[in-house]
């Protein structure tokens, strides 16, 4: 059932804003190189000012449509072996996409404050956005680590 995860997991990377495989030399992605990414892209949402609005909205709206791919390949790769895994595996499995989800959707509020935000508030909402952005990073990388 481990070999599942690991190839499960390995899928949901293979093309998300955690992946560099098509950036990496030999196409294969280190954890460090996705590190890397996810970090420059946290960095470049806080960077933005308040007349750079437009790019930054693009820039989080490109994040968040990869994070959705992302747990949209992993649902159905779970979806297709689904009968493969064990009750554990299952229950493990739900739990990483609710977490994945939750961080997700919190990402999203924040996407929307980033489209909607007064100048005065712009500074928090980047903030808000960027501190998203490294929790759900963050939640696929501990779903890596566990699998």
């Amino acid at each position: 059932m481990m070999k599942f995860w690991v190839f499960a997991l390995s899928a949901l990377f293979a093309v998300s804003p955690w992946s560099l495989a098509a950036d990496a030399p030999g196409g294969k992605a280190t954890g460090k190189d996705i590190s890397k990414k996810a970090a420059e892209t946290g960095r470049a949402i806080k960077d933005y000012t308040v007349e750079q609005r437009d790019e930054a909205v693009k820039s989080a709206k490109a994040a968040l449509d990869e994070a959705d791919a992302s747990i949209r390949r992993l649902e159905r790769k779970l979806e297709s072996d689904w009968d493969k895994m064990d009750e554990a595996a299952r229950k493990k499995a739900r739990a990483t996409l609710d977490a994945l989800r939750i961080q997700r959707n919190e990402l999203a509020e924040w996407y929307g404050g980033l489209k909607h935000s007064s100048t005065e508030a712009w500074d928090e909402v980047k903030t808000g956005f960027s501190k998203s952005y490294d929790a759900l990073k963050g939640a696929f990388a501990r779903a890596r680590k566990a699998f």
